[in-house]
């Protein structure tokens, strides 16, 4: 068997499978479904300052090659993850890393979600800093794709806890490594990449967008090829870890990412229709390599011939 075990900023995780945020909830509904143990981390769905009720429904739809949703990143707020037991007091209990991705509409906002998390962060692993979902009409993708508020928000989160800082980039940039190296530059330790691409989708009968909200986030194999480059080029700008995403299905696909320079892989909308491929990936993984000969899983990170 090939050792599998990865560190990203100081953290030791068994294998380079982590769930993405927004795929696996915070944990408790899958599990029953999925052996916490067997994967490298956990990322759980986004926190805010306060309670989001999301966007009105139809908020998902399946379309050729993916998903989109514009779920609006419906979450508890940040004093209800913190103390309800369906939450962090559960996550407290899994025999895994547990990552806290967190968003605000505001600077200030983040800053805070990440101080009140730092205060009481018992089994938090790291926070995940959403600066690129494009399902919210407040905040959400600007801070992503302008230099300026990347920057900023890191800043002021790093300002506002010791935990790790992972940073989720946009694709929706003309170039990934400007991005990647300016919130590295603001005190983020690891980068991951990417979120969903806007999209749209109609109903032909009806006339009317299938989301409510119009237009959503694309996820799935339709955005791997776009998700494969700008990991590539992340990896060419920046030397923290990278966290690579965007339609990971099978060990091969995430082999890919590795191979582009990705240290770890975040899997989402496959566990949808099937959580067990997170085990059969880390497995997948593990066979790829005892085939190649190939004794650490890091010895392939950015090992694209070109």
């Amino acid at each position: 068997m090939a050792d599998l075990s990865v560190t990203l900023a100081g953290l030791a995780l068994r294998n380079p499978v982590i769930t993405a945020s927004g795929t696996f909830g915070y944990g408790a509904d899958y599990a029953d479904l999925v052996p916490f143990e067997r994967l490298g981390a956990i990322t759980v769905k986004g926190v805010s300052l306060a309670p989001c009720r999301g966007n009105p429904p139809p908020r998902t739809a399946e379309v050729f090659g993916g998903l989109l949703n514009a779920i609006g990143l419906q979450n508890p707020g940040v004093d209800k993850f913190l103390h309800d037991s369906r939450y962090l007091p559960f996550l407290r209990t899994v025999d895994t890393a547990v990552f806290v991705n967190i968003w605000g509409t505001s600077i200030e906002e983040y800053a805070e979600v990440a101080r009140r998390l730092d205060a009481e962060s018992e089994g938090i692993a790291a926070l995940e800093i959403n600066i690129s979902c494009p399902n919210i009409k407040h905040g959400g993708i600007a801070f992503g794709t302008d230099l300026g508020l990347a920057g900023r928000v890191v800043r002021e989160v790093r300002k506002a806890t010791r935990l790790p800082l992972i940073t989720k980039l946009s694709p929706n940039v003309t170039d990934i490594g400007e991005f990647a190296r300016c919130v590295v530059e603001a005190g983020s330790d690891v980068v991951s990449l990417i979120n969903t691409i806007p999209a749209m989708a109609i109903d032909i009968e009806t006339r009317r967008p299938k989301l409510a909200n119009v237009t959503g986030g694309l996820s799935g194999p339709a955005i791997k090829p776009v998700a494969v480059r700008m990991v590539y080029q992340a990896r060419q700008a920046v030397d923290v870890p990278i966290i690579g995403m965007g339609g990971i299905q099978s060990a091969a696909d995430a082999l890919e990412f590795l191979l582009a320079g990705a240290d770890a892989v975040g899997v989402g909308t496959a566990i949808f229709a099937d959580p067990g491929c997170l085990v059969r990936i880390v497995d997948g993984i593990d066979a790829c390599l005892d085939r190649w000969g190939v004794p650490h899983v890091r010895d392939i990170v950015g090992g694209v011939i070109v």
